[in-house]
């Protein structure tokens, strides 16, 4: 029987702020974190990345390349950003130039196990746990639902 090949999660190419907590294990390279953010544990955040101050992205969230969070952000448990539209009928394997960029303004809280495709969400918004965001959200308020749907004034 063949032998896998083992890789292990590492924090490597990374660009911290003042009083950044991670919890390990925890897989970043090639990002930027902002001052006094919190990633928690199983967290994978790809090169590319910004994320802002005081923000905290729980465990088990996955975000790739090219998303922008700005400060003062919640990412909760289990969160998945998506880069990846499959605009071809299948996964761009590897080819960046079918990517798609994710923007997040500031003041934005992301429940548990939400979805988000490449949007842009201006600042102030709530979106609800288990949501998939798949289009921009351009007015503060509370969203939620697949796809999400603005359901409130904050």
């Amino acid at each position: 029987m063949a032998e896998p090949t083992l890789l292990a999660a590492e924090i490597r190419d990374v660009t911290f702020g003042k009083d950044v907590k991670v919890v390990e294990p925890a897989n970043l390279y090639g990002c930027s974190i902002g001052d006094d953010t919190f990633i928690g544990p199983f967290v994978e955040i790809q090169k590319d990345v910004a994320v802002g101050r005081r923000c905290k992205i729980q465990s088990h969230s996955f975000v790739c390349e090219l998303v922008t969070i700005g400060d003062d952000c919640v990412v909760a448990h289990g969160v998945m950003f998506i880069n990846d539209l499959f605009g071809t009928g299948g996964p761009a394997q590897g080819d960046k130039a079918l990517w798609k960029s994710t923007t997040i303004g500031d003041h934005v809280s992301i429940g548990s196990n939400a979805t988000i495709l490449p949007v842009t969400i201006c600042d102030h918004v709530v979106i609800g746990a288990g949501s998939v965001v798949t289009r921009d959200i351009v007015e503060p308020g509370i969203y939620a639902g697949n796809p999400a749907r603005k359901i409130r004034d904050i």
